[in-house]
């Protein structure tokens, strides 16, 4: 009897408070996104074949035959993903991920969060030179809401999703942006020391600590201004995309606290209660973007 295909799954997910200093020693609290997933099959085959073709999936399988079973050189893999690409929600991190849970279900292999998250890590820095840092991994390879604290000491915490008041996510396509370029910049000023880079991450980090401790204590506001602390951090550490300011900007002008969810423009807007989010997810849409409702206490 033939061995049945095995299936992996992946969701994007938004970075809530603390991004991007995970890549510099920082925190973040991050959220994933049960609405998109990215999903891939895995099944044996006589070569490695990849549908539809891509770069970053065949990586993903010749990474996994080095380090776990060389026999992945022979598996046929079939993926899809319903999350915008390019905006900041995960989505390439999601693809991989997923290709491993599939190679991992079709071998028998198993790997920790932790370890599939560096692992993810490692194939998109080492295999394609993406300046990129841990936080989109460890949040899709926990699910959920994560605390993730990457200083020496660092953990990973999972909290409640329903802890989080409502939440609307928001990206324009058309202004998706490299999330290399702002990792890349900022990778080359903290290895020079900068000052204000090395404050700012260490700011963003107690941002990220300041709004689990606020939800853990049903502190609302506090894990708001915490979300609207992490923008400001970001406007004044780099040079932001208008079209990016602008979402954020329409989601404040409805006292929304909103803040980037990755570096590729994507946001994400805390809202009051349901009536609010319908009034912020009009709004936003009104303005161009795709829109999406997250929803609270859900995960694969």
């Amino acid at each position: 009897m033939a061995e049945a295909p095995a299936r992996g799954g992946a969701l994007a997910r938004a970075a809530l408070a603390g991004n991007p200093s995970d890549a510099y020693g920082g925190a973040v609290l991050a959220v994933t996104l049960e609405q998109f997933p990215a999903e891939a099959v895995a099944e044996r085959a006589d070569a490695l074949t990849v549908t539809p073709a891509s770069q970053l999936v065949e990586v993903t399988v010749r990474r996994f035959a080095r380090e776990l079973e060389g026999a992945a050189l022979g598996t046929e893999v079939r993926w899809e993903t319903s999350i915008p690409l390019g905006v900041g929600l995960g989505g390439s991190s999601a693809i991989v991920i997923a290709t491993l849970r599939a190679l991992c279900g079709l071998y028998g292999s198993r790997l920790k969060p932790a370890r599939l998250a560096a692992l993810a890590l490692a194939i998109e820095t080492e295999e394609l030179g993406i300046a990129a840092g841990l936080q989109d991994r460890v949040a899709q390879a926990y699910e959920g809401l994560t605390f993730m604290d990457f200083g020496p000491d660092g953990r990973y915490e999972q909290l409640d999703p329903k802890l989080l008041p409502p939440l609307v996510v928001a990206w324009r396509t058309e202004a998706a942006q490299d999330s290399d370029r702002v990792h890349g910049s900022l990778r080359t000023r903290f290895e020079r020391r900068e000052p204000a880079v090395l404050s700012a991450m260490s700011k963003l980090g107690s941002l990220a600590t300041d709004a689990q401790r606020a939800l853990r204590a049903g502190d609302r506001h506090g894990f708001a201004r915490a979300v609207d602390g992490t923008f400001e951090i970001r406007r004044q550490l780099v040079s932001l995309d208008p079209r990016h300011v602008e979402m954020v900007e329409c989601a404040r002008a409805l006292e929304a606290n909103a803040n980037y969810t990755g570096s590729g423009g994507a946001i994400v807007a805390v809202c009051r209660d349901e009536r609010h989010r319908a009034r912020v997810l009009e709004a936003l849409g009104r303005l161009g973007c795709g829109t999406l409702a997250v929803r609270e206490g859900a995960s694969r």
